[in-house]
């Protein structure tokens, strides 16, 4: 006998949507939404697709109505519950936008649960479009199979970014001009963390002073490389995920 095909099949679209999932509690969708599942995935009656709330976990839905501009989803099987995401938050100055765009996309996909854009001096762009970033960040999460989708601050100043800082979490200072092996800073680490990653420019003087002044930095060193903004970003946290996210065989 042929084996019965695995069902909600991998290829599966995946959405995230507002409102909570429960078991047989239809879901309507309409929009852009609606739009990707008729138009680009062409869905019909009794497909699968995956949903995620943000708050239960991923469901498995069946497809009960497919039109050109709404579709209704029921939900038949809670597959994962919401992931516990590590603690870690991701402080990156504005870059211009592809480049940023690229640090919220690919900071979603490895795992980051905050994502704070620090405005600082030397920052080439001043302004981030809150409903894009959120598009971006979602779209990603969705891409890797995350059941959790990042938090997105509000863009803040580095002077408010210090001054609020919470005191139980470690701020680890990406400083091109040097600081301790970020692999060892790690290693030697746990509990909850953030960086901050400076602009095209860098931080100036003034600013690399108030952070290394701050009773939570530790200026770290990215290696020997002077790395761009948006590399810098993904290397630490790449780095931390791998020694003490979620990447360890010790997590």
């Amino acid at each position: 006998m042929p084996a019965t095909p695995a069902w909600p099949p991998r290829s599966a679209p995946r959405l995230f949507v507002e409102a909570p999932l429960a078991e047989g509690q239809a879901v309507a969708l309409d929009g852009p939404q609606a739009h990707y599942l008729s138009r680009v995935m062409r869905v019909s009656e009794g497909d699968a697709v995956i949903l995620c709330d943000n708050v239960t976990g991923e469901w498995a839905a069946k497809v009960a109505e497919a039109g050109k501009r709404n579709c209704v989803l029921e939900p038949v099987e809670l597959l994962r519950k919401r992931e516990e995401v590590p603690d870690f938050w991701l402080c990156p100055a504005l870059l211009k936008k592809d480049r940023f765009d690229m640090v919220l996309e690919k900071a979603s996909e490895l795992g980051v649960r905050r994502i704070v854009p620090v405005l600082t001096r030397r920052c080439v762009a001043d302004k981030l479009n809150p409903d894009r970033a959120r598009t971006i960040v979602t779209e990603a999460a969705e891409q890797c199979a995350r059941t959790a989708l990042p938090e997105l601050a509000e863009v803040t100043k580095l002077d408010v970014l210090l001054r609020e800082w919470p005191a139980d979490r470690a701020l680890f200072f990406a400083d091109e001009l040097g600081g301790e092996s970020a692999a060892h800073a790690l290693a030697n680490h746990r509990g909850p963390t953030g960086f901050v990653i400076g602009p095209e420019g860098g931080f100036d003087d003034g600013e690399r002073e108030a952070i290394r002044a701050h009773p939570q930095a530790r200026p770290i060193s990215l290696g020997p490389r002077i790395l761009r903004g948006e590399t810098a970003a993904l290397a630490a946290t790449a780095l931390w995920m791998a020694i003490a996210g979620d990447w360890s065989d010790a997590n």
